[in-house]
């Protein structure tokens, strides 16, 4: 019998990300190398990457990813966005077969813009009424999946290791200003498509190591609001809740951290400055659902920046690198190094403090 210290027992997942903080485009080949170094934390159940800035020519257009499991579905879903969308695109996204990636669903894009009229009757802004698009076919459309719905952003995720998602994809073959990957360990959820991550709404993604013991909580009140989880996995709601801190209700991506992420009552009580005090104990009252509990290191992804964040414990790891106008975070500094052997300034964030990387304006 092997005994503890004798086996490999990894914290869970890995996530890694890459910014340039002149918006310069690095090849998808960058963050998928930076994968291989942490192969054990995942158990090829599922991989995946977001890149941002890599739909220059369609840069106005979102860009509307999507799983089908039948050519007859894709047909449906496509008349159903015909109705509410004028779409510019539609294709394949280009894979390659490789022996490691098996039993794919049809995997679509399109380029699209929100029909004028449509938004006129719903009186609804665009991003809103993508939201409800994206919650509608997921929820309506049996066997149809929006994985991705942001402007000049894409994710890319399939069952695997994600260095072999990488190669799936063809990432070496797209460039973008910021990248974010994740290789999952699934622990009590089941390994599937849609359920790898990055899992993204508009222009947020998320890539998240750990586990949501505040999962119910989180979703019950996000669900009030017309979100729906339907991807089979706890990090879906981080998506949702981020979403509707920071584009519904106007919060700062510091503030949004600081819910997510709550100091615990005695560190807000031995705050200084009163401001800082009355700021912190209103958004700890204002949104107690959306207090996530449980260890988690996440990256989320939006236009234009990235932001890394620990739990408030800091119970999963998480290291930060710069070398010139990059910036690196991964679950392991040997993740950095692959992706940068010079790395300067490496660090780990303190429990509950974001670490926040945006491109300079104009950037991109």
């Amino acid at each position: 019998m092997k005994l503890e210290g004798q086996i490999r027992i990894p914290s869970g997942c890995a996530i890694a990300a890459v910014i340039s903080r002149e918006g310069n485009r690095m090849s998808g080949g960058t963050i998928a190398n930076a994968m291989k170094p942490m192969h054990d934390r995942s158990n090829g159940l599922g991989g995946g990457f977001a890149g941002y800035g890599i739909y220059p020519e369609y840069k106005e257009l979102y860009a509307f990813h999507l799983f089908f499991d039948q050519r007859a579905t894709r047909k449906s879903c496509e008349a159903f966005l015909k109705e509410q969308f004028e779409i510019v695109k539609s294709e394949r996204i280009p894979t390659r077969k490789i022996p490691a990636i098996t039993d794919e669903p049809v995997i679509w894009r399109y380029f699209a813009a929100p029909l004028k009229s449509v938004l006129a009757d719903l009186q609804l802004d665009e991003k809103e009424f993508v939201a409800r698009t994206v919650m509608k076919i997921n929820t309506g459309i049996k066997g149809a999946y929006v994985f991705s719905s942001g402007k000049n952003m894409g994710t890319f995720k399939a069952v695997g290791y994600p260095e072999d998602v990488g190669a799936f994809y063809r990432l070496e073959e797209y460039e973008g200003y910021s990248w974010t990957a994740h290789g999952r360990y699934p622990t009590n959820t089941p390994g599937w498509w849609g359920g790898a991550h990055p899992f993204t709404l508009l222009d947020w993604s998320v890539v998240h190591n750990g586990e949501i013991s505040s999962y119910d909580a989180n979703r019950r009140f996000i669900e009030m609001f017309g979100y729906q989880c339907t991807l089979q996995t706890d990090t879906e709601v981080i998506t949702y809740v981020m979403d509707y801190l920071i584009r519904v209700q106007g919060l700062t991506l510091e503030e949004a951290a600081s819910v997510i992420a709550a100091p615990f009552w005695r560190t807000i009580e031995g705050k200084t400055d009163p401001e800082d005090r009355h700021k912190y104990t209103y958004l700890r009252t204002m949104f107690p659902s959306l207090l996530i509990t449980g260890p988690f290191s996440i990256v989320l992804g939006f236009d234009g920046g990235l932001m890394a964040l620990n739990d408030r414990l800091k119970l999963r790891s998480m290291v930060v690198g710069e070398k010139g106008d990059r910036v690196f975070i991964a679950s392991e500094e040997a993740a950095v190094r692959a992706m940068e052997p010079q790395a300067e300034n490496i660090w780990a964030p303190a429990g509950g403090e974001p670490v926040i990387i945006k491109v300079k304006d104009g950037g991109f």
